[in-house]
């Protein structure tokens, strides 16, 4: 038999129905399950509300501890990762990504994890005799550079979703002084007032932000699985956007890369210089009347140079 025909209002009207599923009116229509699905997600953008008992069950994490929530409709947001800070000169990554969000102008800026290396306080043994920076020393440097991501991005929101490194600062004082709980300076955030933290973001209830979920080479594509949504972390270093398709339509697994210069003498020890599949970059996200184009790679070519959308970049 052959299709039936629907309005897009009689269609809301039954997606908005709790006792109807969506596979339950594609049998009643004579409709193609996959292309109703694509047709509810163009009225939801349209009408910017969830139709359907798919959404029923799903968790409000923007509502949960730890979650920051994002709603934007139009614009652009900047995700970097991995920034590793030592002092010393910025890194490609970080002079491109001031000067492109200078450019752009996006509604955010989301550092996504390991601002900071804290090798000094790292749960494994020192390498040798080698030389690291302080705490203060690199608290010092990050602050610097935080500091003028922060200005270059003006009205945006600045988020720190934290990371495992990061998280070594409070880990530290906590197993090691705990009677210096809740006192100012023993917090990371105390030291970065300008930003927001948080161990994730949900933007416009499709996209999650966080610094890491699944490892391994297919942590994109499990990441994207797992969590049923876009999901955007780094810790892996590997930059890449990989596209997840099913009955719900297209959501993405990305990796942001990393800020640090791959070369940095953060990594050279423990990696023991073997050739990396690691990437330095950052993403772009553009959302356009709530519909989110495809996660775009700023990618560092040399040391002066990066190439977006086509194009050599200097930086």
């Amino acid at each position: 038999m052959s299709e039936k025909k629907i309005s897009d209002a009689d269609l809301i009207r039954l997606l908005e129905d709790e006792k109807k599923t969506i596979e339950g009116i594609a049998r009643e229509y004579k409709m193609n399950a996959r292309s109703l699905h694509k047709r509810r997600r163009l009225l939801e953008v349209k009408i910017q509300k969830p139709l359907g008992n798919i959404h029923k069950n799903s968790i409000s994490i923007s509502k949960l501890p730890g979650w920051i929530n994002l709603n934007i409709r139009n614009g652009t947001i900047f995700i970097g990762s991995d920034f590793h800070i030592w002092p010393g000169p910025k890194s490609t990554a970080v002079r491109a990504f001031i000067k492109l969000i200078k450019k752009f102008k996006p509604r955010a800026v989301i550092a996504n994890g390991d601002v900071m290396d804290f090798n000094r306080i790292s749960r494994y043994p020192p390498i040798g005799w080698t030389s690291v920076p302080t705490i203060r020393e690199e608290m010092e440097a990050a602050e610097t550079v935080m500091d003028e991501i922060a200005r270059a991005a003006g009205h945006a929101r600045k988020i720190w979703t934290l990371g495992n490194h990061d998280a070594r600062f409070e880990t530290r004082l906590a197993t090691y002084a705990p009677e210096y709980a809740a006192v100012r300076g023993t917090s990371l955030k105390d030291h970065f007032p300008l930003w927001e933290p948080c161990w994730a973001i949900d933007i416009n209830g499709n996209i999650v932000v966080k610094h890491r979920f699944k490892g391994g080479i297919h942590a994109t594509h499990n990441n994207s699985l797992w969590s049923g949504r876009t999901t955007i972390t780094g810790h892996q270093h590997s930059q890449q956007v990989r596209p997840f398709t099913d009955y719900n339509g297209t959501r993405y697994g990305v990796d942001c890369g990393c800020m640090a210069d791959i070369s940095s003498r953060a990594f050279l020890d423990y990696t023991e210089a073997n050739p990396l599949n690691w990437r330095a970059g950052f993403i772009i996200l553009t959302i356009c009347n709530g519909f989110l184009l495809t996660p775009e790679m700023v990618s560092v070519v040399d040391e002066s140079t990066v190439q977006f959308r086509g194009e050599l970049i200097s930086v």
